[in-house]
């Protein structure tokens, strides 16, 4: 099944543990989003970032809990990211972590998208649950 709606994201700097040195920043943020549509969910993670000293370089990890309703159905489950930037092409993956949906989630997969358009957040969710 394939849901489409809009979120919304606060980002929050927390102290980094690492120190990229050679002209690399590293950085670690909150997330905290809301999801409305047919997945109407909060969320709440970690992103850990890397920037290159390389202009337009840079790269991501992140993993968020995400608890709510699915098309209906309640339960929580964790996205993980991955995302790199280079020259402005980005490549960005974020999948179900395998085994986290609880409660009528429980078995759920799936793989999401972001997209932005005039500075408003959009996700494309392509999803699958036993039935």
């Amino acid at each position: 099944m394939k849901i489409s709606g809009s979120f919304s994201v606060k980002l929050q700097p927390l102290p980094s543990f690492a120190n990229g040195g050679t002209g690399n920043t590293m950085g670690r943020m909150s997330i905290d989003k809301l999801f409305d549509g047919d997945l109407s969910a909060s969320s709440k993670g970690e992103m850990l970032s890397a920037v290159s000293a390389i202009k337009g370089c840079a790269g991501y990890v992140a993993q968020e809990l995400v608890s709510g309703t699915l098309n209906g159905k309640s339960g929580s489950f964790v996205l993980q990211h991955f995302g790199v930037m280079q020259n402005a092409q980005q490549r960005l993956i974020l999948e179900v972590v395998p085994g986290s949906g609880t409660d009528e989630l429980g078995g759920l997969t799936g793989k999401m998208a972001i997209r932005i358009e005039n500075n408003q957040h959009f996700y494309d969710f392509d999803y699958e649950l036993p039935a």
